[in-house]
């Protein structure tokens, strides 16, 4: 190979102090930092290079740059450029380069692109990515640190007369060549050679390569030529177990040193791998093959303390490892942090067997004890006050020897610091202290961790608990939370120990055993007061009993109106109701995709429910299920006949309603219109019965399969912004047997019905109808015609003032039991609860002596125009009404028509919300 003639190199090198930097004009001093970014719009080659707007190429700034400055290069996009630092800095004032995320990520040029430092002094370059390589020329006091090549033949060239360069913590695919140049410094780099030696030199002087991990596949992993000497080559780790290529066919060596390069040059402490053959030796020194460590050391006087191995297989940072705690700490050269900037660490599993008993590990990686974390356990965690607690720490090291724990029991006591992993500590008084675990190694690395210990007044274990309802949440409306639930919550016992078992009674037949103190739910069948009992027992045997009466009632509710749903039709199951026998219908208030609906937290449901076919005479009651069948009822049906009615029930603990006919048999059909639920829909606000809809005097009669839209929000004292009015719908002059559906949306008519007609009879029903745009519902008949009249007793929405609260269905007054009601009289009904502003009833009128109506209003108030119930001779006719009350009470006037007895039935009240 051609070297370059030591005259162009001296030649070249007397440039520098020659003719010097160019001289500058006395300015004012410099800024500390100079910055580039070329990922920003705002950077400019003109501009200040400050951090608002920095240079867009590090060239422009090593053309700017100053003794003492630091430039942050911006590791965003790789700079398509080659750079040349060619000014210099001072002693004690360098100039760096540096990455501005020093510690992540690395300053990058482009493939092609290299580095040049030229003629230039005390200069620093940290963190740079230069795949195509770096070359110092010229230089002095030059340091290179954590640099990366990948691509160029040579990953570093050192020449031209250049000193004092320390090119450290660096990783190198290929090799570093130095040439003509003095004092210069390998150490902890990583270097591979692949088809030349990994560190080759000529004519280097003072050369200094120690603690490098090499790897080469051709010629030597370290080769000193030409007048090299001088040199020191110590605690270097070189594998030779690489193949590829080689350009040049002969032997291989782990370290060569030629006969010129001997003088002054020392080795030892180097560790080198095989596996060695003929024509792969370890050793090459004064042009002589030295097969293994003992003949290389009797022929030269060297390398006393080197470690050849069969393979590198087990060789490096890792257990077992010959490197381990074996090298020359006072090597020159020598770094106290490993290639990543790990500390020197000190295994304590094996003999420090490096110089003067020194623990520092050979070749580039440090073994650490890897101390990754901290676990810490107290024992016990909950205990009364004067009990001895022990923690426990586990560190998660590769060792576990060396480590310091200091523990801070976090109730003002000095901290105690400590080898070992446990301590014990005695707290004087209760509290919730928390405890904190810190461990640390040799190398000052530590990690924390905190546990809490419970410290509890010694004083005997004494059961007490709370009761709440359980709601739905205002953000979760359709998570599942059946109505009447409670929560009953035992944290507010006294517990000097851990609970280890919690009974309790809920006082309805049911109990429940858990192992923690978390609260306890249950769901009750139906509202009332219920002893219920809890009994503790700690860890230590001790039990403690209490009681206390639950109060279990619904809770206020928002309305939720639903496009109408036909939920049971037994016509298309062939299974009639019948008397006698209970009917479960479940309520699908809310759909999951992947499987049957729930009721999801609603107390509630609205229906309309219409018996038809009945066999005889006969009525049907409606109640929550799980609960006992009451005596009220809501739809009264003659043989024969059809009837319906709107019905306001609680919703059953498992999401149903039962029904059941009071004798015979009959059809059932359930519509499915809104429900009730506590932190969701709107607020109800009532109104004196107001007509909003009378074909008789406007529109004419309602034609079979036609439609009428009407208006009735924004207009009659009903807001624009309602999403849902309460009606009472009645048809009057049918010609046919037909039916009549209140609906929001014209183009979306249900399969539902509000209301069944029969000729000559007017019949009447109440409905809640969600409004649709601008304040209409549609209404719509299928066959003959009739006229319709609709009151409104009251609107669902913003401008709401009341919440619904259901009730356990109940019979508040009965007439057949204290005589009838006379034309043109009234009734007072009493039982609704005083703070009550309105209710839903349901009236019915029996044994009627002519046709007429009866008329509901809140006692005291002035009776209204409109009607409630429509009455008829000789049958017995039911209506949902919603009224508003006064005093817990309303009047019920029977119009001229006849005498009729009045039934009144509760299933709900209104409260200010």
């Amino acid at each position: 190979m051609l070297r370059p003639t030591r005259a162009t190199v001296l030649l070249t090198a007397g440039l520098v102090p020659l003719f010097g930097l160019p001289a500058t004009a006395a300015a004012a001093e410099p800024a500390t930092h100079l910055y580039v970014d070329n990922s920003t719009t705002l950077c400019s080659d003109s501009g200040p290079g400050s951090d608002a707007q920095p240079f867009c190429t590090i060239s422009a700034a090593t053309r700017t740059v100053q003794p003492g400055q630091t430039v942050h290069i911006s590791p965003n996009r790789a700079y398509s450029e080659n750079v040349v630092v060619d000014r210099g800095g001072l002693p004690g004032k360098p100039i760096t380069l540096v990455s501005e995320l020093e510690d992540s990520s690395k300053f990058k040029l482009a493939p092609g692109r290299t580095l040049t430092v030229s003629g230039a002094s005390h200069v620093n370059i940290t963190g740079l990515d230069a795949p195509s390589g770096v070359r110092v020329t010229g230089s002095t006091d030059i340091g290179l640190h954590g640099l990366t090549v990948t691509n160029n033949p040579d990953s570093v060239t050192i020449d031209g007369g250049s000193s004092d360069v320390r090119l450290q913590h660096s990783k190198l695919k290929t090799s570093v060549r130095v040439e003509f140049a003095r004092d210069v410094v390998l150490s902890r780099n990583e270097i591979n050679g692949y088809v030349h030696p990994a560190v080759v030199t000529w004519d280097a002087t003072g050369l200094v390569v120690t603690n490098n991990t090499i790897r080469r596949d051709c010629e030597a992993g370290i080769q000193l030529s030409g007048g090299s000497t001088g040199a020191a080559l110590f605690n270097n780790v070189v594998h030779t177990d690489f193949e590829a290529g080689c350009p040049s066919p002969g032997a291989r060596y782990g370290i060569e040193v030629a006969q010129t390069a001997t003088a002054g040059t020392r080795a030892d402490y180097n560790l080198i791998t095989g596996p060695f053959t003929a024509d792969r030796i370890a050793y090459k020194w004064a042009d002589a093959p030295y097969a293994d460590q003992a003949s290389f050391h009797a022929g030269t006087g060297q390398g006393g303390h080197d470690i050849l191995t069969p393979t590198s297989k087990g060789v490096g940072a890792e257990d077992g490892s010959p490197t381990v705690d074996s090298a020359d700490a006072t090597a020159p050269g020598v770094l106290l942090t490993d290639h990543y900037g790990r500390a020197v660490d000190d295994d304590p599993r094996v003999p420090n067997t490096g110089k003067d008993g020194g623990h520092l590990d050979r070749g580039a990686f440090e073994l650490s004890d890897n101390l990754a974390g901290v676990r810490a356990e107290l024992e016990p965690a909950w205990a009364p006050a004067g009990t001895p607690v022990k923690v426990k720490a586990t560190a998660d090291s590769r060792w576990l020897t060396g480590l310091t724990y200091q523990y801070d029991f976090g109730d003002g006591t000095a901290p105690l610091s400590t080898s070992a992993a446990t301590a014990e500590h005695v707290y004087d008084k209760p509290c919730a202290c928390t405890v904190r675990v810190t461990v640390s190694n040799k190398a000052r690395k530590q990690f924390a961790t905190q546990v809490t210990a419970k410290v509890t007044a010694n004083t005997p274990l004494a059961a007490a608990f709370t009761a709440q309802p359980v709601l739905p949440k205002a953000d979760a409306p359709n998570e599942l939370v059946p109505p009447l639930t409670v929560q009953a919550d035992a944290q507010s016992s006294t517990l000097p120990w851990p609970v280890e078992r919690v009974d309790v009674d809920f006082g309805d037949g049911t109990k429940e055993s858990r192992g923690t103190l978390e609260p306890v739910r249950h769901t009750y069948k139906q509202p009332g007061t219920y002893k219920v009992t809890t009994t503790l027992k700690d860890i230590k045997g001790a039990t403690s009993t209490t009681e206390r009466n639950v109060e279990v009632a619904y809770t206020p509710a928002g309305y939720v109106s639903v496009h109408p749903a036909r939920v049971l039709d037994t016509r298309t199951t062939n299974t009639p109701v019948q008397g006698g026998t209970a009917t479960p219908i479940a309520v699908p208030v809310h759909y999951y995709s992947s499987g049957p609906h729930h009721t999801a937290g609603a107390s509630a449901a609205v229906l309309n429910v219409t018996v038809t076919g009945a066999t005889e005479d006969t009525h049907l009651g409606i109640w929550p299920s799980g609960q006992t069948r009451p005596a009220t009822s809501n739809v009264n049906v003659k043989a024969g006949g059809t009837s319906s009615n709107t019905v306001t029930v609680p919703i059953g603990a498992d999401g149903k309603i039962s029904a059941q006919l009071n004798s015979g048999k009959a059809s059932l059909i359930v519509d499915f219109v809104g429900y009730y639920q506590p932190n969701a829909g709107q607020r109800f606000a009532p109104i004196t019965p107001t007509r909003v809809v009378d074909t008789r005097t406007a529109g004419g009669a309602l034609g079979g399969g036609q439609t009428r839209t009407v208006k009735v929000a924004g207009v009659n004292g009903i807001p624009a912004d309602a999403t849902a009015v309460a009606l009472n719908l009645t048809g009057t002059g049918a010609t046919e047997n037909s039916h009549v559906i209140a609906y929001p949306y014209q183009d979306k008519r249900p399969t539902t019905s509000n209301l069944n007609l029969e000729p000559g009879k007017d019949k009447s029903n109440q409905a809640i109808v969600p409004v649709g745009p601008n304040g209409t519902i549609t209404l719509y008949t299928n066959s003959g015609s009739t006229h319709l009249v609709l009151d409104a007793v009251g609107y669902y929405g913003t401008n709401g003032t009341t919440l619904f609260t259901p009730v356990v269905p109940q019979r508040l007054a009965d007439t057949r039991t204290t005589g009838k009601l006379a034309p043109g009289a009234a009734t007072t009904v009493s039982g609704i609860p005083a703070n009550a502003i309105g209710a839903a009833l349901n009236v019915t009128a029996t044994d009627t002596t002519g046709p007429g109506f009866l008329t509901v209003y809140g006692h005291g108030g002035v009776r209204p125009d409109a009607s409630s119930l429509q009455t008829r001779l000789g049958e017995t006719v039911p209506n949902h009404v919603t009224t508003p009350v006064a005093d817990g009470r309303v009047t019920v006037w029977n119009s001229y028509g006849g005498a009729n007895h009045v039934i009144t039935d509760l299933f709900g009240y209104f409260t200010q919300g």
